[in-house]
């Protein structure tokens, strides 16, 4: 076997190619995460519990909603996408901001992982891409428990998951920038006051013609919002243009909180 040419080997075990540098620290999350499995196992009960606790519950007092398209559908179907849109933006938050925050101010990994060839973008991006493999599990069984009560009435609903992905990676994203500028725990009540009005109001339970003019406006600027659409309109198959607009929204709220991410915890480690 003939020897690589001078300087070419030595690149490449110091320097790995850009797009696998990333994953460096999201296989260095995964083997943390193998001592606490039962941690991130316990996230898949809040989909569980939302859907039995709709499908079962309020689902039988509400009977039908109408639809984006006019149409009456059960209860449970109506809100079930919406739950799944809540719940990756539910995950995608809580693992980019308490778990980083914890890793910047405490544990000190990122000044560890700064000291080998990853850059900042990289650490923003490795967290992010482990945010996401988190949300992809918990998308999963919502879709399978959504088809198992009866709540899917489309094929579309296969990109269900792809959705919630795209959805985790717009509010992983912002919410690890957020957390580069947050300077203690009582800061986290901010989340919460964030995440709760969110939940509340973006047509998750009711459509958007409930509220009057000037909420809808408000709520219409919310990236949940425009998750929620896109679930809905995916799970009850009334796929149209329209869906490219809520798409590029979060793909563009997804981008800039990476760049942003990057950008503070190389101001924070390495000024």
């Amino acid at each position: 076997m003939s020897a690589p040419a001078p300087g070419i080997g030595l690149r490449w075990r110091v320097v790995p190619p850009a797009p696998g540098r990333a994953r460096r620290l999201v296989d260095r999350n995964a083997r943390a995460a193998a001592h606490y499995w039962w941690v991130p196992l316990s996230g898949l009960a809040e989909p569980v519990f939302y859907l039995l606790s709709i499908g079962i519950g309020i689902g039988k007092l509400v009977g039908g909603i109408e639809g984006p398209d006019h149409h009456v559908y059960r209860y449970a179907v109506y809100v079930a996408p919406a739950l799944l849109a809540a719940s990756a933006m539910n995950g995608a938050i809580y693992e980019c901001t308490f778990n980083v925050y914890f890793k910047l101010e405490y544990a000190h990994v990122y000044d560890a992982v700064l000291a080998t060839p990853l850059r900042a973008v990289d650490v923003a991006r490795g967290e992010i891409i482990t945010a996401l493999l988190r949300g992809a599990t918990y998308s999963t069984v919502f879709v399978v428990m959504m088809a198992a009560l009866g709540d899917v009435t489309s094929g579309w609903a296969a990109l269900a998951m792809p959705a919630a992905l795209l959805i985790g990676f717009a509010f992983a994203a912002a919410a690890m920038a957020a957390t580069t500028y947050m300077r203690g725990w009582t800061d986290f009540d901010l989340v919460n006051l964030v995440m709760l009005p969110m939940f509340l109001f973006s047509t998750t339970f009711y459509p958007l013609a409930t509220y009057p003019r000037w909420l809808q406006i408000v709520v219409e600027c919310t990236p949940l919002y425009h998750g929620v659409v896109l679930e809905r309109s995916i799970a009850l198959g009334l796929v149209g243009p329209a869906l490219i607009g809520h798409a590029a929204y979060l793909l563009v709220m997804g981008l800039a909180g990476v760049a942003l991410a990057g950008r503070r915890i190389r101001v924070l480690l390495l000024s």
